[in-house]
C-alpha cells in the first residue's frame, strides 16, 4: 500500500507541474529554465522541462523528463511487431524452463563494475568498464564487436556481444554514467561524477548474468547483448542524450524484430510501470511473463513517457520496450551507489527476461 501511495503521489506532482508549465505558456510567460526547476520532496526528485523534444515524441520528455500519465497515447506505442506474432503468447508445447539466473551473481557483477570510476564517456573508469564487459561476455562464449565513432571530441564505444542465428533480437543497457551529479540536493556535490549503480550498472549486471544462461540454439534467434555508450551526458557541454544507441540504430545491417532496454532496474524498491512510448505487444508479453512468475515489481499501468535508448529504434519502426523504474530518488546524484540496488530486484528482472526468452521469443 505504501508503494502504491507514493507512486500515485509522484504521478500527481508530475501532473501538477505539467499543468503549471502549460499555464505559463498560455499566458505568454517565459518557459522556466532547467535552473528554475527545483527538486521536489517525494519519490520524484525533479521535473525537467524539454529543451528540444523530438517531433515524433512531442509529449515525451528527454531521458527521464516526465509526461503526465493522462497524456494521450503516442503513435509509437502502437507499432506492431515486425513479422512476428509469437512475442505475446507462449510457444505451444514449450517446456517449462529451469530458471538459472541468479540475483546474487548479478549483484556480484555490479559490485565489481562499481570499482570503475568515473564512467562518463572518455574517463579512465569508462575505459576499464568497457574492457570488463568485453572480458566477461567473451568468457561466456559470445562474439564481441566494438562500434566506435567520434562524438564531441571523444571516441564513443558501443559494445555488442553476438550469438546465434535467425531473426535478430537486441537486449540492451547503457554502461556509461553521468559526468556531473547535477540533481544532487547538495549543491557542493553537483560537479562530482555520478557513481551509476542503478542508472547504468544494474542493466549491465543483468546482461552479464544473462549472458551465461541464454541458449541461442534453442531460441532460433540471433541475440545481441548491446552495451550502449554516451547515453547519460545529455545537456552537459553540448552533448545530446542517447548518442550511442542513436548511432547503432542508424547503422544496423538489418532490421531487428524487437529491442528490449533495461535501464534503472535494480532499485531495492523496484516498481516498473509501462513506459508510455514502448511497443504495446512487447509490454504486455513481458509484464505477463513477470506476473506468471509472481513478480509484483512489474506494475501493469501507465508510467512515464521517456526518451531513452529504445527511442532511436522506435523512430525507425522497430518494436522496442523500455524496462525502467524512474521513481528513484538517487537519480543523477552522488547517492546512486550499490547499496541502493537489491539482488532480489536484479533477479526479478533477469528471471523475467530468461523466462520470456525461453517461452515467448521464438520465431
Amino acid at each position: 500500500m505504501t508503494k502504491l501511495f507514493s507512486y500515485r503521489v509522484g504521478r500527481l506532482w508530475v501532473f501538477v507541474a505539467s499543468g503549471i508549465a502549460l499555464l505559463l505558456t498560455a499566458c505568454g510567460a517565459a518557459t522556466p529554465t532547467q535552473a528554475d526547476v527545483q527538486p521536489m520532496v517525494g519519490p520524484t526528485t525533479v521535473v525537467r522541462l524539454p529543451v528540444a523534444p523530438l517531433p515524433e515524441f512531442s509529449t515525451a520528455i528527454t531521458d527521464g523528463y516526465l509526461a503526465p500519465p493522462t497524456a494521450p497515447p503516442l503513435p509509437t506505442a502502437t507499432i506492431a511487431p515486425t513479422a512476428d506474432t509469437t512475442l505475446l503468447p507462449p510457444v505451444a508445447g514449450a517446456p517449462e524452463p529451469d530458471l538459472a539466473f541468479s540475483g546474487d551473481n548479478a549483484y556480484a557483477y555490479l559490485e565489481a563494475y562499481m570499482q570503475f570510476q568515473p564512467r562518463y564517456t572518455g574517463a579512465p573508469g569508462w575505459q576499464q568498464a568497457g574492457d570488463y564487459i568485453v572480458e566477461q561476455t567473451t568468457q561466456a562464449g559470445w562474439q564481441v564487436e566494438e562500434q566506435r565513432f567520434p562524438y564531441k571530441g571523444v571516441n564513443v564505444r558501443n559494445i555488442i556481444a553476438k550469438r546465434g542465428s535467425g531473426p535478430l533480437l537486441i537486449i540492451g543497457a547503457h554502461y556509461d554514467a553521468r559526468k556531473y551529479a547535477d540533481r544532487d540536493p547538495d549543491t557542493a556535490k553537483q560537479r562530482e561524477p555520478v557513481p551509476g549503480a542503478n542508472d547504468g550498472g544494474s542493466g549491465v549486471a543483468v546482461l552479464l548474468e544473462l549472458a551465461k544462461h541464454i541458449n541461442t540454439d534453442q531460441l532460433g534467434r540471433e541475440v545481441w547483448l548491446t552495451f550502449f555508450d554516451a547515453e547519460d551526458n545529455g545537456e552537459i557541454e553540448g552533448w545530446d542524450w542517447v548518442a550511442g544507441s542513436t548511432y547503432l540504430a542508424e547503422h544496423l545491417p538489418r532490421k531487428p524484430e524487437a529491442m528490449i532496454l533495461l535501464d534503472m532496474i535494480g532499485d531495492a524498491d523496484l516498481q516498473i510501470p509501462y513506459e508510455q512510448t514502448s511497443n504495446d505487444t512487447l509490454k504486455q508479453s513481458i509484464w505477463q511473463t513477470a506476473a506468471e512468475l509472481g513478480y509484483q515489481q512489474f506494475i501493469p499501468e501507465q508510467g512515464y513517457a521517456i526518451t531513452d535508448d529504445h527511442t532511436p529504434f522506435l523512430e525507425r519502426g522497430i518494436p522496442a520496450v523500455d524496462l525502467i523504474d524512474f521513481n528513484y530518488p538517487a537519480w543523477h546524484t552522488v547517492g546512486d551507489t550499490a547499496d541502493k540496488v537489491s539482488p532480489a530486484s536484479l533477479e526479478a528482472v533477469g528471471r523475467t527476461m530468461e523466462r520470456w526468452l525461453e517461452t515467448r521469443a521464438r520465431p
